[in-house]
């Protein structure tokens, strides 16, 4: 039987397709970038929320109240709240800083002309972005090779490698003015990251070894190596392992007198996060690189030279780890010692993961780490709240991050059609 002209079927047949609504609070956020945003930022705010469970678990208010639960239920629950709000304002303070206090300050700095109290009200917000700095450097690092479709471990060691260049070209060359003596510097913590990049990268593009494993061996070459540099030859004079001060002339000048150690690191970190979302997505290497990452094989026989690529992009990346080091030499320490890098190199993993491999993504996931470790010691100091508590929020919110698809049921997101993928090819390959 027919079905008449105007029946419902051929009406429906005849318009478009509506797309359906979007479930959950994605139907909240238009926007492609938008919604790249959306599960690396509810990941931040569940294992910020988890964070608090585990704040409130540890603290010994909350245990001594929970024992008479069934006596006063609503004064567990009022402590547990207390414990969180008292353990995360604590880090609000120590990462950020009072906003009275800076206003305070910068009064009286307009009034009498002097600085002390609007620096002081400022040293936990620059402290922060000093803390991010590395973190940025690091996490671009690990971001390009995940972009070609390479895990880079060896940031850690890249890192310390780039921090015993910049400080050897830092104290030992002496009457170079800083116009010259400072780019050198910078420039010799580059070339030696990405010499220790380069090896793993060659290695794979010649002989197929895999760059996880040449990496993590990388590391432990450079650990050792920096042991016994800095107990030989670039040992300061005395007992202590580490390398003498590196002359002020190397140095990355500050912005603001002591005790803050904010610098001029900052904004290279930033500059050299344009440049490298300018060289992926606005040159052919760029394009060559990202090719590489989706589809070796394609690429290949697109007329890519996949294995120049792989050195390029290791060699890349280990400059950038080893200005990661070399930031923190010349802007903050002055000079390198044994247990240096406090885990920046491996953090950066983290970074990449959370940045979607974005060159934005990563500065504000370093932000983010560096806001979190910057805070930690204030929120142990004030809250009396272990330091390691920032280490297990760090661990949750990558957890989550790595599990995007838990983010997505949880908050009812759709996948969407397209959806890149971070790390395209496994250890068979």
């Amino acid at each position: 039987m027919a079905t008449p002209p105007n029946s419902q079927e051929t009406r429906n047949a005849a318009s478009p397709a509506a797309s359906p609504p979007r479930p959950g609070v994605a139907r909240y956020v238009s926007g492609s970038a938008a919604q790249a945003l959306l599960v690396p930022v509810l990941a931040v705010f569940v294992g910020l929320l988890l964070g608090g469970v585990v704040i409130a678990a540890t603290d010994a208010g909350v245990a001594a109240v929970f024992r008479a639960f069934s006596a006063d239920p609503g004064g567990v629950f009022r402590a547990i709240w207390q414990a969180v709000v008292k353990g995360y304002g604590a880090l609000f303070y120590g990462s950020i800083g009072s906003p009275r206090e800076m206003l305070d300050g910068y009064r009286i700095y307009l009034e009498t002309g002097d600085n002390k109290a609007l620096l002081k009200a400022i040293y936990p917000f620059t402290e922060s972005l000093t803390t991010a700095t590395p973190y940025i450097f690091a996490g671009l690092a690990v971001a390009l090779g995940f972009r070609c479709g390479l895990f880079n471990i060896g940031a850690e060691g890249q890192f310390f490698i780039g921090a015993l260049g910049a400080a050897f070209v830092g104290y030992s060359i002496s009457g170079l003015p800083a116009f010259l003596h400072l780019p050198l510097a910078l420039l010799g913590g580059a070339l030696a990251g990405a010499v220790w990049g380069a090896v793993p990268g060659y290695l794979k593009a010649r002989f197929g070894a895999h760059e996880v494993v040449n990496t993590i061996m990388m590391n432990w070459i450079a650990f050792r190596l920096s042991d016994w540099l800095l107990t030989g030859p670039m040992q300061a004079a005395g007992f202590r392992p580490v390398t003498p001060n590196i002359k002020m002339t190397a140095a990355l000048p500050r912005f603001f007198e002591d005790p803050l150690r904010f610098n001029w690191g900052f904004i290279l970190a930033l500059v050299m996060a344009y440049v490298v979302y300018w060289l992926l997505f606005k040159t052919t290497i760029g394009f060559e690189i990202r090719a590489v990452g989706a589809n070796p094989d394609g690429a290949k026989y697109a007329g890519i030279n996949v294995v120049r690529n792989f050195v390029l992009v290791m060699t890349l990346s280990g400059a950038l780890a080893g200005l990661a080091g070399t930031a923190q030499v010349l802007g903050v320490d002055h000079w390198v010692g044994q247990g240096f890098s406090a885990g920046y190199g491996f953090d950066s993993i983290a970074l990449a993961l959370l940045g979607k491999s974005h060159p934005l993504g990563v500065v504000l996931a370093a932000l983010l780490f560096g806001f979190l470790r910057s805070g930690a010691t204030r929120m142990q100091s004030l809250a009396g709240i272990p330091i390691d508590i920032i280490s297990i929020i760090q661990g949750l919110v990558i957890i989550f991050v790595a599990a995007p698809a838990l983010i997505r049921w949880l908050f009812r997101i759709p996948v969407p059609t397209a959806e890149e993928t971070v790390l395209t090819r496994g250890w068979g390959k």
